[in-house]
């Protein structure tokens, strides 16, 4: 048996899984503290975290039906993500480690997204990889289990950055990507953002975007819900786009979707429609955004390859994918 923590960024979430079977996810989320500032406080984050981890522990071995002397590995989210937040989880992870004498799994947050799929089905290899969350956009090539050659990334903001700076601009609040999906529902995508640098194969740029919304909406001659549905529409055709120029150079008959945005099911739709003919594999949506249980799935084949530690104190270089300086 093995218990994952997950307390990258405003989530609080805590997993039991037996293999690639989940015995239990539970997870309480922090929006509601952070909505009156438009966006995630840092030191508030932390500060909820340390008050609630000993009480999802608990409430997560409580739905498995296990004790903690059941368990034989602790696995942990060590990057990237606010420091503050991930040491809370880094440190009951190495307390709980020390006093139960297993060993820790420290586990890269974007691996845990990745293998988030493997809820569904095992991963195929080679496959491509595209992760779109919060402060990451990039597609990655996957040749092998663990194995991570980066593809394309973002050179500004992350698609998910880019809803949530055009919700605020909307005033829908925050998070700003459901609230975007909602509104366009009862819009149609009649206006021509742009598409940023739209032949170059290895970068995403969504700050452009960000621009043209603003401009735009200071025009006020569209309504909010067109808006909404352009914006949206955009950000599936430069994911589309992206990928058909990654598939060119890196031929794969099996495509992963993976990161909080792909809960968009307009997003997950559009990308299906246009990889007609490939195989594409999406976590289930509960799946897709912050959870334990995805970091537990990845910590399965970290325990394979033998990574696993006494404690989590120091880098480990094995663990990087596009941001080493976080591990």
């Amino acid at each position: 048996m093995l218990l994952a923590i997950e307390t990258s960024c405003d989530e609080t979430s805590v997993a039991v899984l037996d293999g690639r079977s989940i015995c239990s996810n539970v997870l309480l989320s922090q929006i509601r503290h952070h909505q009156r500032y438009g966006g995630v406080v840092p030191e508030l984050a932390s500060r909820l975290h340390a008050e609630c981890i000993d009480g999802l522990i608990h409430d997560a071995l409580q739905d498995a039906g296990v004790g903690l002397q059941d368990l034989t590995h602790i696995a942990v989210t060590v990057g990237p993500g606010l420091e503050g937040a991930l040491l809370v989880g880094i440190t009951a992870a190495n307390t709980l480690a020390a006093c139960l004498g297993i060993p820790v799994v420290p586990v890269n947050h974007l691996h845990g997204h990745v293998y988030a799929v493997e809820q569904e089905c095992p991963l195929t290899f080679p496959c491509l990889i595209c992760l779109a969350s919060g402060g990451h956009t990039m597609i990655i090539h996957m040749p092998a289990p663990l194995t991570f050659d980066l593809v394309a990334n973002t050179m500004d903001d992350a698609c998910g950055e880019c809803f949530d700076k055009v919700a605020r601009m909307l005033g829908l609040g925050y998070p700003g990507g459901p609230a975007i999906e909602t509104l366009a529902k009862s819009g149609t995508a009649n206006i021509a953002f742009p598409h940023p640098i739209k032949h170059q194969a290895n970068a995403f740029s969504f700050s452009g975007l960000k621009t043209a919304v603003m401009t735009t909406i200071n025009q006020d001659q569209h309504a909010h819900e067109d808006i909404a549905a352009s914006v949206q529409h955009r950000i599936a055709t430069v994911l589309s786009h992206k990928l058909s120029l990654a598939m060119a150079s890196h031929p794969v008959d099996h495509v992963v979707l993976c990161g909080g945005v792909f809960a968009n099911a307009a997003i997950r739709a559009h990308i299906c429609d246009e990889l007609d003919g490939h195989s594409v594999h999406i976590p289930p949506i509960k799946l897709c955004t912050d959870n334990a249980a995805m970091i537990g799935l990845a910590a399965n084949h970290c325990i394979e390859q033998g990574l696993v530690r006494n404690d989590y104190l120091h880098c480990h270089p094995q663990l990087g994918l596009n941001r080493p300086e976080y591990l």
